[in-house]
């Protein structure tokens, strides 16, 4: 009995067409954003512009967010010198000065600002936490990670967009 070719062209088809996908969204420009740090200021992701941004939807109340945060702190310091922007993006409930106080007993030193629904649309769906946006000098999303990343892997992915 012979097959027919159908079957292997159909799915070479739908392989090229992932491939693209991927690509295509690997090369997706960051949505500019508008959001309140914990201080009240307004942080655009305007005043970032020409810098490498890691963009962080976290909690209080995640484990592997609470797990991230000394590793956060310890990349922005690393590259702060070389332009790397980290900037925690609370997805809570609760109020600025709640969010502040955790994060001051966490010793958290990097940028924080609360989610408006405007940002978790353009960079959503946010569907798990701690979810991680690496954005390149021309504001492209290189990677989107959802889930804990430890220090080496984070670092990892942090000296990808310092190149």
């Amino acid at each position: 009995m012979q097959r027919s070719p159908l079957p292997l062209g159909l799915l070479l088809c739908l392989v090229g067409c992932v491939a693209l996908s991927a690509r295509a969204h690997a090369a997706e420009q960051a949505p500019a954003f508008t959001v309140r740090g914990l201080d009240g200021r307004v942080i655009r992701s305007t005043d970032f512009r020409g810098r490498p941004v890691l963009l962080d939807f976290w909690a209080t109340w995640c484990v592997p967010c609470r797990a991230s945060m000394p590793h956060l702190d310890v990349i922005q310091a690393r590259y702060r010198e070389q332009g790397l922007i980290v900037l925690g993006v609370s997805v809570d409930d609760e109020p600025p000065v709640a969010v502040r106080r955790y994060a001051d007993r966490l010793g958290v030193r990097f940028r924080l600002a609360m989610a408006s629904e405007n940002v978790l649309g353009d960079y959503g769906p946010i569907r798990s936490i701690p979810t991680m946006f690496f954005i390149d000098r021309r504001g492209v999303i290189v990677r989107r990670v959802v889930g804990y990343l430890d220090q080496e892997t984070l670092e990892g992915f942090a000296n990808e967009l310092l190149k």
